[in-house]
């Protein structure tokens, strides 16, 4: 890919010494538009055609193409589908290939009261109706601030799409125009379509010589009319001690609790015919899922192989205690191979320790969170040449929760649309490696490629660890502006929350980074090390090249950018502590040419109408008048998730700090860098309507050393209420301080210390 975009090089750089690379030239990026089944020899290998409505025949009206959160484009593929609101209206999409099946996404209204609506679409050829294909807004449209809602009305409405899946009968040659069309019945006011997916589907698998029937044999039920959950258990037990393959004809069998799989093989006709599905109409944290043993109930579970069928389940709101995944437990020396799942919490949350695990050949689709999660020490385990689309959370995720993940891999994947977080993601864990993936549209707070130490659990032991490969990955429309972070997140990103990033070699190679909607790379949180990055290419930013919210350093060997939005391609509030060691044949960025300060508006390669907000050519080298805390060094007791306490002198009140929750006291620090005549304090507050009025509980004080500190100010409550700014003045006799601390004791508005601006003024 690296080949198709132009550059220029300046001079060479000495090798090996840290420097500040000025190459430059910045040309629009050419992966405006670009489909993640564009990319050759990358991703996975998948049945289907992909067609995106937008590039199809219509006579409906396009979404657009913005990526603001909350809106149909910005959880579209390609950032842009299709809306039909009359009868007659239509997508018509021309087969390249024989198709006897599609799946497509689409989304409609949810009704008022957030329960969901059904519809119908009618597949058509010509004037030829197919079938009636149903519809339904149950399993998408979520509001609110994590944890989601169902309620509409919450805010922050999202997770707009779903999928519906249907098989035509027959088998259409290629060149067959197949149209989606709103009928004259339709029961809801719109329908966008987002794309289309055809494939020709092979007739069912046979039963296996040999093998246990679940209906012939145990009498499961294929119609789904009754629950067939104790009658697939009795089926499995009896292949597990014969050592038979348990065989699950055509059908769609209703599941109300999980089936134990161990020491067995589950086999269907294949994933278009044998489904599992199902919810207990009671318990609504029991439902169909095919789960190994846990550790502590004789697990984990050895030798499992499930292939050929479908876990489809009925969740519709996200329970993060529920265990109603399509798979789940623990599973050592085993495999899932061409599985369908979909409408389930996670496609597979995987609880070690647990050794040699495979997911291959499948397809996870519109889950209300994670697609997978490898989760407490899982070892040796892979996710490969499987397709994701439409995960609620994070799309393939490891999770080194106090147990170390070790050596698992995700290889050969194609990842679209996680409405949440990131597409692929490591917290912590020793030698993991993701290569040869593709993934496109992160949609809000996350990237394309993560590496963290994040979350309870990942420290010492369990954190970033010994050699990562994260090689020939092409990322397309990676990282995002989300709701609440106010800014923007890189398609590749490291945070070290819990604690740096220090205690691991982490190798980037051969990675195109394209039409990002904000910066490329991006650092937050504590130190990064032991980064190497070969052979990368940044073609679109909305933002900047590089984007340095912490310390980090690293070697750049061929990495280049073009089609950065902003002149200063370097966002860098870290100072001297971002070193970069130049390994020749750089261009495109540089780290003389960076800025730090409010944070800009995007532009993105394919929405050019939209222009950015330049800064400065000149970064301010003096804080602004009266305030001698802006652009200064803050640090915190404690903080939680992205809230940082750098947030608190960055000259933006969008931005804020928050220390761990229920922990009182916490104290956030500001070094002014000398000894100042100081007598007042500006804190703020983010002015969002939706940070109610509050009164936190703080004292100040002050040092000359940072190891000393008196009391500028006793204890006192302060309001902070919207109508007013959400600002709080803090005035004391004049003193001399260098370090001017906050300490806060209570908020009657959550249980954390806040803070978005603090500012320090001159006596």
């Amino acid at each position: 890919m690296a080949n198709r975009f132009t550059r220029r090089a300046l001079a060479a750089l000495t090798a090996g010494a840290t420097v500040a690379v000025s190459l430059w030239i910045a040309h629009p990026a050419e992966a405006a538009g670009l489909s993640p089944f564009d990319i050759a020899g990358r991703g996975a290998t998948v049945p289907f055609v992909e067609i995106e409505a937008e590039k199809a025949a219509h006579n409906g009206t396009s979404t657009g193409t913005s990526r603001v959160y909350g809106r149909l484009s910005s959880e579209a593929s390609g950032r842009e589908a299709i809306t039909l609101d009359a009868a007659g209206e239509y997508v018509e999409f021309t087969l390249t290939k024989p198709a006897n099946a599609v799946t497509f996404r689409y989304s409609i209204p949810d009704n008022a009261a957030g329960t969901g609506r059904d519809a119908s679409l009618d597949l058509r050829t010509g004037s030829t109706l197919i079938k009636t294909v149903p519809v339904t807004s149950k399993y998408s449209w979520y509001y609110g601030y994590y944890p989601f809602s169902n309620n509409p009305g919450d805010p922050l409405p999202h997770h707009f799409y779903d999928e519906a899946r249907a098989m035509f009968g027959t088998t259409y040659a290629a060149g067959t125009k197949i149209r989606l069309q709103v009928s004259s019945t339709a029961q809801s006011p719109s329908f966008t379509i987002d794309l289309a997916d055809f494939e020709n589907v092979p007739g069912p698998i046979a039963k296996p010589s040999g093998a246990i029937d679940v209906v012939a044999d145990y009498g499961a039920d294929p119609s789904g009319a009754t629950d067939s959950t104790a009658k697939f258990q009795a089926a499995v037990n009896a292949g597990a001690s014969s050592g038979r393959v348990v065989y699950v004809p055509p059908g769609t069998f209703t599941l109300y609790s999980h089936v134990i799989v161990d020491r067995v093989t589950l086999a269907g006709a294949g994933p278009w015919y044998s489904v599992l599905g199902g919810r207990h109409p009671t318990q609504r944290n029991l439902a169909a899922g095919i789960y190994g043993k846990y550790v502590g109930e004789g697990g984990p579970s050895q030798n499992v192989v499930v292939r050929d069928l479908a876990v489809i389940g009925d969740i519709r709101e996200r329970v993060d205690n529920d265990q109603v995944n399509a798979f789940g437990g623990a599973m050592s020396n085993s495999t899932i191979d061409n599985v369908w799942m979909q409408h389930t919490k996670v496609g597979a949350w995987m609880d070690g320790p647990m050794d040699r695990f495979t997911i291959r050949n499948s397809r996870i689709l519109d889950q209300t969170a994670d697609g997978v999660n490898f989760h407490i020490g899982v070892t040796n385990s892979t996710v490969t040449n499987t397709f994701v689309r439409n995960t609620g959370d994070d799309a393939l995720a490891m999770w080194a929760e106090n147990v170390p993940n070790v050596g698992n891999s995700f290889t050969r994947n194609t990842i679209v649309a996680p409405i949440l977080a990131n597409h692929l993601v490591s917290y912590g864990g020793r030698d993991i490696v993701m290569t040869d993936n593709v993934v496109s549209e992160s949609v809000s707070n996350g990237g394309g490629i993560h590496v963290g130490n994040r979350y309870p659990g990942v420290t010492g032991p369990t954190a970033v660890a010994g050699t990562w490969t994260l090689a020939r990955n092409t990322l397309i429309r990676a990282g995002n502006s989300d709701y609440n972070w106010n800014f923007g997140i890189g398609a590749l990103w490291f945070w070290g929350d819990q604690g740096p990033i220090t205690g691991a070699t982490i190798n980037v190679t051969d990675t195109d980074i394209l039409d990002s909607s904000y910066a490329g790379i991006q650092w937050i949180g504590n130190q990064t090390t032991g980064l190497n990055l070969t052979n990368v290419t940044i073609a679109g930013a909305g933002t900047f090249a590089l984007q340095a919210q912490a310390p980090a350093s690293a070697r750049f060997t061929n990495v280049r950018a073009s089609g950065i939005a902003q002149s200063q391609t370097v966002y860098n509030c870290a100072g001297s502590g971002l070193q970069i060691a130049d390994g020749g044949g750089n261009s495109g960025w540089s780290t003389a040419n960076s800025y730090c300060g409010p944070w800009p508006a995007p532009q993105y390669n394919n929405n050019p109408t939209t222009p950015p907000t330049t800064p400065p050519t000149t970064p301010p080298t003096t804080p602004p008048a009266g305030n001698l805390a802006a652009g200064r060094p803050a640090a915190a007791t404690s903080q939680t998730d992205v809230y940082a306490p750098a947030n608190v002198t960055d000259g933006n009140a969008n931005t804020y700090w928050e220390s761990r929750n229920n922990a009182f006291p916490q104290s956030i620090t500001v070094d002014l860098g000398s000894s100042r005549s100081i007598a007042r304090l500006v804190l703020k507050l983010p002015p969002a309507t939706a940070w109610a009025t509050r009164t936190q509980t703080l004292s100040v004080l002050g040092s000359t050393d940072g190891g000393s500190f008196s009391t500028l100010k006793a204890s006192a409550g302060y309001s902070f209420n919207p109508a007013s700014g959400n600002t709080a003045t803090v005035t004391f006799p004049a003193a001399t301080a260098r370090y001017v601390r906050v300490t806060i004791t209570g908020n009657t508005g959550w249980p954390a210390g806040q803070l978005s601006e603090f500012e320090v003024h001159p006596s």
